[in-house]
């Protein structure tokens, strides 16, 4: 493969499992060094030395970034460890269903916690060293993709305070995308249908059963590899070509 990011540093959050450790093992394969940031710090570990077995460079930053201490700090280490940043893959996510009559309030705290803060606290922490590496990096241009879902799009019974954040997320990528694009900071939002990954497993054992299980077992699900190779595609585009919004799901999936 050719080294399209070579000379560049990317940030994934949610890196330890899923969507987010295939990303950094993608774009690790694209020539650009990866800083992984998640909770799980020995699934971390594990991932990073699997990239630099095979030659690239990675770091493994331990941080919760619903917390803005902690997803500054996971900023502040790659700038420290790499000297700069050009990539960041929000991706830490959290998917809770239900209805919203009885809910538990604590888990849509838990939700909007880590879709909507984590995503803002990470991307205010990193959106400097983006300008910068915009103006003076390798490429002369840097990349936000945003991770939502087909959530983000379409509302549906049993979702909806996580069709909340995700249409959320969409709406923020949107209005930062025009504030910075002049400044050749280029920010996308990627709208995965189902993905076969470990999302849906925080929730409790009646809804894994009844819904979950169920529709992933109705169709031919994604794999991580295919999301992380459209993100790939996303960050890989010539200077002068944005990719605002990529809509990827199953070919069975209806919505």
């Amino acid at each position: 493969m050719a080294s399209k990011l070579a000379g560049t540093v990317a940030l994934v959050t949610g890196a330890s499992s899923g969507i987010g450790s295939a990303t950094a093992r993608h774009l690790a394969e694209h020539g650009a060094a990866v800083a992984l940031v998640a909770r799980r710090k020995n699934r971390l570990a594990d991932v990073a030395a699997e990239i630099e077995r095979s030659g690239g460079a990675a770091l493994a930053v331990e941080a919760d970034v619903s917390d803005r201490a902690q997803a500054e700090a996971a900023v502040g280490q790659t700038i420290q460890r790499f000297g700069r940043l050009d990539v960041v893959i929000n991706n830490a996510g959290l998917m809770l269903l239900g209805p919203v009559a009885g809910a538990d309030a604590l888990e849509w705290d838990r939700m909007i916690g880590v879709n909507v803060n984590g995503l803002l606290n990470t991307t205010h922490a990193a959106l400097p060293h983006l300008l910068a590496a915009a103006e003076d990096g390798p490429r002369g241009v840097a990349d936000i993709v945003n991770v939502s879902s087909v959530a983000g799009r379409n509302a549906s019974e049993g979702f909806g305070v996580y069709n909340l954040t995700k249409f959320g997320v969409n709406g923020f990528t949107e209005s930062l995308r025009q504030e910075v694009t002049r400044r050749h900071v280029r920010v996308g939002v990627i709208e995965p249908g189902a993905v076969n990954t470990e999302l849906g497993s925080h929730n409790s054992g009646a809804i894994q059963s009844q819904i979950i299980d169920p529709f992933n077992a109705s169709l031919e699900t994604l794999s991580p590899d295919d999301i992380a190779e459209s993100i790939g595609y996303m960050v890989t585009r010539p200077r002068h070509a944005a990719i605002g919004e990529l809509w990827i799901m199953p070919t069975e999936q209806l919505t």
